[in-house]
């Protein structure tokens, strides 16, 4: 009877030590569980921070919220380019845009090389991020955000200076692989490159303070042989 009481007694005072350390919890970012009142039942919605320009938003590019304000503006000096990853010929067209072929089924992984020039009066970025996102998908449910069709391993990424590539010795810049394969619903698109280029760290609630950042974009387009 004795141990019947003394296992009671421990359940009760477990059950009113994780009643009020629940109720004690505080979110640090309450965003992320924002009450949806327009939703039935009162159903929390999980909102991202920050927010994830076409993938958990319906913002176009990254300038919605951060600043267009560095010094990286030259496009002589900029490095934005994508190159096939075992013969490292670009895929750059002469009009600007890149043309990524591939035959059906078959995966093909590229190089996304994005940087600047070194000069001695203009800073090199610190942090690269970029995001290959077809636009059509923004505002949509679907979670993958590239061409419909197409699967890829590593549409977006966010990568400090500092990668070293043949080629590239004059230039600070990163490097990343990308593996993409059509499907057999796949067909030719047309998705952009987007890419900031930056230095600092914005500010938790206010991604205009703290940072210096310059954002760009690039059409590429993807044929299925």
């Amino acid at each position: 009877m004795r141990a019947k009481i003394i296992i009671l007694s421990i359940i009760v005072f477990g059950i009113v030590v994780l009643n009020i350390i629940t109720k004690q919890v505080k979110l640090y970012h309450p965003e992320f569980s924002k009450t949806n009142t327009s939703a039935s039942f009162g159903i929390n919605s999980a909102y991202a921070y920050p927010p994830a320009v076409g993938i958990l938003s319906n913002s176009k590019n990254c300038i919605s919220c951060h600043a267009n304000n560095g010094q990286w503006k030259d496009d002589d000096k900029i490095i934005i380019d994508i190159l096939d990853k075992e013969t490292k010929k670009s895929f750059k067209q002469p009009d600007g845009t890149f043309l990524i072929e591939t035959k059906r089924g078959e995966q093909k992984t590229v190089l996304t090389v994005i940087g600047s020039k070194k000069e001695n009066n203009i800073p090199s970025p610190y942090r690269n991020a970029w995001l290959y996102i077809d636009p059509t998908t923004i505002g949509t449910n679907s979670l993958s955000k590239f061409a419909p069709g197409w699967d890829v391993n590593l549409p977006m990424a966010c990568r400090l200076i500092g990668d070293k590539l043949q080629g590239y010795e004059d230039a600070d810049i990163t490097s990343l692989p990308m593996t993409i394969q059509p499907l057999n619903n796949a067909m030719d698109a047309e998705i952009q490159l987007q890419v900031m280029l930056t230095k600092g760290e914005s500010v938790k609630g206010n991604a205009q303070e703290g940072m210096s950042s310059n954002y760009f974009e690039r059409k590429v387009k993807l044929k299925v042989n």
